[in-house]
């Protein structure tokens, strides 16, 4: 049963998964120790559960849950608005930690890593399992968040060892032992295996991890597309899925979306909010040089029902001023004058490389140019002094409905220092009108 692991070296490749626990709710307890051992939840400003504690969590509290329906599960929950900004700080932090123990780190979301050890015993003078441990308690130590880890040969083991021993885990799953971590693992709690997969597999007799990977390579082959055999050669301790150290630079699509509290019937506010949404998107599609072709607008009403529409634009453009008019034709369809929204959203899809683009003898090149020198400036600026340091004056709508103003206590040292005019949560900005150019 076990021969085919019995037969692999314990550490042919080394690869660790660390998973922050409760990561937000973390954040928020590591900034304020009182919060330590206390039910906390953030999402105050979505009106859902965006994160519990472990605390709260053992209370019953899961993410997603209406926080008027938190009050009936945990009465003494203590619920606060979200804070990204201070986490995007803390995740920072925490790669830079990472990077100390070894230079090959991928950042695969805020609060997750991947982090290839492999040779890295005699530099730390020590067993793979020594380095996670220290890794670990450094953090702890100098951020107060606590992480789970995984080490395994690959990336699928590595992310199934992290999530067995929750929080502040760590889990070594070396060659000899895998038939002892996926005998009774679901299939579908392996990382990139989905329902609608174990379910055709469970068609054959295939219910767990270890079966999938005991299974010969040629019925792999015959029975599932590529990801999959992948993911079976990963189960089998051979490691297929490099760790990506360098950032993201393609996308097929880029969204952007905004919850509001209190929803609102606003037109010109809910637009506003809209039009906000495609200068994020667009200032992420120029970061990357990339043109939409098309947009997706969507917009979700109290009950949680949404309306959307997709608009194919007659050219390839990452400037808001280009885009604008359709997002407004798009939402006049949408609107309802008698619904509350608490949520907009942006996709730009059918992205192409800037440098791709063919221009046709209709394109108006001047404006174009004209344009694209204004962004470049405009991008600069905003460098310098915070994002939408300039933005379409159909977006500055937004800054009228002040959103859970003084909620959160003193304010950070990074939003103390302001100027006239400015306040605790928006820095002053120059609208730029919508003109011919």
């Amino acid at each position: 049963m076990t021969e085919q692991f019995l037969s692999l070296s314990n550490w042919p490749r080394a690869i660790l998964h660390l998973d922050a626990d409760a990561f937000f709710a973390s954040c928020e307890q590591a900034i304020h120790p009182e919060l330590r051992g206390r039910p906390v939840i953030t999402g105050k400003e979505r009106g859902i559960v965006a994160a519990a504690s472990y605390e709260a969590k053992e209370r019953g509290v899961k993410r997603g849950v209406r926080l008027s329906d938190v009050k009936k599960i945990c009465p003494d929950a203590v619920i606060l608005p979200s804070d990204y900004e201070t986490y995007s700080l803390f995740s920072v932090r925490m790669f830079e930690i990472l990077r100390r123990f070894s230079p090959d780190v991928e950042e695969y979301s805020i609060d997750e890593a991947f982090v290839d050890l492999t040779g890295l015993r005699r530099t730390f003078h020590g067993p793979y399992e020594l380095i996670a441990q220290r890794m670990q308690e450094t953090i702890e130590r100098e951020l107060g968040l606590s992480v789970s880890i995984g080490l395994s040969l690959s990336k699928v083991l590595a992310k199934i060892g992290s999530k067995h021993r929750k929080p502040r885990g760590i889990t070594i799953i070396p060659g000899r032992e895998l038939h002892r971590f996926l005998e009774t693992l679901p299939l579908e709690k392996v990382w990139g295996i989905g329902p609608n997969t174990a379910a055709h597999l469970a068609k054959f007799g295939i219910r767990t991890a270890l079966e999938f990977a005991r299974r010969e390579e040629r019925f792999v082959k015959q029975h599932c597309s590529k990801p999959y055999q992948e993911v079976w050669h990963e189960l089998n301790g051979r490691s297929v899925y490099p760790v990506v150290t360098e950032a993201k630079s393609s996308y097929q699509s880029i969204s952007k979306a905004k919850t509001f509290t209190p929803p609102s019937g606003d037109e010109t506010f809910v637009f506003a909010q809209l039009s906000k949404n495609l200068e994020n998107a667009c200032i992420k599609a120029r970061r990357y040089r990339l043109a939409a072709t098309r947009i997706v607008l969507f917009l979700r009403k109290q009950d949680y029902t949404d309306r959307g529409i997709e608009i194919r634009l007659t050219s390839s453009t990452s400037f808001p001023p280009e885009i604008v008019e359709s997002l407004r034709e798009g939402f006049g369809r949408l609107f309802q004058r008698d619904a509350l929204y608490r949520q907009t959203g942006v996709i730009l899809s059918g992205l192409v490389a800037e440098n791709s683009i063919q221009h046709d003898l209709f394109d108006d090149l001047t404006r174009i140019d004209k344009l694209s020198r204004v962004y470049r400036a405009i991008d600069v600026l905003s460098e310098k002094y915070g994002k939408h340091a300039v933005q379409l004056a159909s977006s500055l709508p937004t800054k009228l409905q002040a959103q859970h103003e003084g909620e959160r206590g003193d304010v950070p040292v990074r939003r103390s220092i302001i100027f006239k005019g400015e306040n605790k949560r928006q820095r002053l900005t120059l609208p730029m009108l919508h003109i011919k150019i």
